[in-house]
């Protein structure tokens, strides 16, 4: 075998080894956190406003995982109040392993159920709403 020969493998393999890479990639699922980006991107003062009110509360909000139960507690100057909130179990990893639900309560507790399909790391992202301000709190959790 000449020099060649041993060039045109060599860049057959080369070439192959590329355009299985390129396969691969365009085959790979990539989920963006949001499809309006730039839209949210406009809106995120109003995040950043209400992370500053969250973080002038008393206490901050907890998140303790039970079993199947993720157990929310609002500080104590929310108990007595209706609150109104988003939370959102994004998976970081999978798109169709986030849960989102909405809760209206009073007492400052939430006990929001996940599916035993869901374990791995998420963020939690709890936006809620009391007399009319509101509040964000996002914290990562290992389920």
């Amino acid at each position: 075998m000449n020099w060649g020969t041993k060039i045109i493998i060599v860049f057959g393999l080369f070439v192959s080894g590329i355009l299985y890479m390129v396969f691969k990639a365009g085959s790979h699922n990539m989920d963006l956190v949001t499809t309006n980006y730039y839209e949210e991107e406009l809106k995120y003062q109003q995040t950043i406003d209400a992370v500053e009110r969250s973080n002038s509360l008393s206490a901050p909000v907890t998140c303790v995982i039970n079993e199947d139960k993720i157990n929310i507690q609002f500080p104590s100057e929310m108990k007595t109040s209706v609150l109104t909130a988003d939370v959102w179990l994004y998976c970081i990893a999978d798109k169709s392993k986030d849960l989102k639900k909405k809760f209206n309560i009073t007492g400052g507790k939430i006990a929001m159920p996940f599916l035993p399909a869901n374990k791995g790391v998420h963020e939690i992202k709890i936006n809620w709403t009391v007399d009319g301000k509101d509040y964000y709190h996002q914290q990562k959790i290992t389920l």
